[in-house]
């Protein structure tokens, strides 16, 4: 595998506008992102982005930035248009997309997430962690992962959820939203039109399993902080030492 990792990062989050810029211990949130990825040492990291001040922002960071179309449904959208301008010879046949808003995201579970493909069965890798918090077994804001055992800290996705899910005894799992996309996938992924339990769960990754295309999930034992909310900025600050 040659891996790239792209970042996608846009200004206009609803509830938390100028998400990438968030300051977070003297640094804006995406400069983490960033580092972290960078630590991961996989390949070359860069940022797909929707405006010149995240560029700015990223100046001497390390990673390539690449201004894209302000317009993209979907992260996974926008780092297929960087990929296509970064690497027009198609060097690169892995694309790590890491979520621009999960700053305390340790560099092994980033690298953690090309496992899975390692079988050639499997299109698409993702992480995983077991819920180890009770209310979050029936949190609809907490995806859960459905999936069967193939190999050692390793599942089989067989369905995403917001439900609690699947019933009886047993461990579930908390979704980590990272990927790893075998090229061919990604380009297949984004020519598929929304499906219908994408658009009832309102989760993306659905739309590749109704397609018929694996997803595997390397699981790790934290699940990283991601920021939507003021709230959770104020956490990601404290967890990375620039909160009160």
């Amino acid at each position: 595998m040659n891996p790239i990792v792209i970042i996608p990062a846009r200004m206009a989050a609803t509830r938390l506008p100028n998400k990438p810029l968030a300051e977070i211990a003297g640094r804006p949130m995406i400069a983490h992102v960033v580092e972290r990825a960078l630590e991961a040492g996989i390949g070359p990291v860069a940022v797909a982005a929707d405006a010149a001040e995240i560029a700015d922002a990223l100046a001497g960071s390390g990673a390539e930035v690449v201004l894209t179309r302000p317009d993209h449904p979907s992260g996974s959208d926008r780092i297929f248009e960087a990929l296509g301008r970064l690497d027009p010879d198609r060097r690169h046949d892995v694309v790590v997309n890491v979520q621009g808003d999960l700053p305390t995201i340790s560099p092994a579970a980033i690298a953690a997430a090309l496992a899975p493909l390692e079988d050639a069965d499997v299109a698409i890798a993702t992480l995983a962690a077991e819920i180890a918090v009770e209310r979050e077994r029936t949190d609809p804001n907490v995806v859960k992962l459905v999936g069967t055992p193939v190999a050692e800290r390793r599942l089989r996705a067989l369905y995403f959820t917001r439900a609690t899910a699947p019933s009886g005894e047993g461990p579930l799992y908390h979704h980590i939203g990272l990927y790893a996309y075998r090229r061919e996938a990604l380009e297949r992924f984004v020519g598929l039109p929304p499906s219908v339990l994408e658009k009832r769960e309102r989760l993306e990754q659905l739309r590749a399993l109704e397609a018929g295309m694996r997803i595997d999930a390397a699981l790790v034992d934290e699940v990283p902080l991601g920021v939507d909310t003021p709230a959770e900025l104020e956490r990601a600050r404290t967890i990375l030492g620039g909160g009160a």
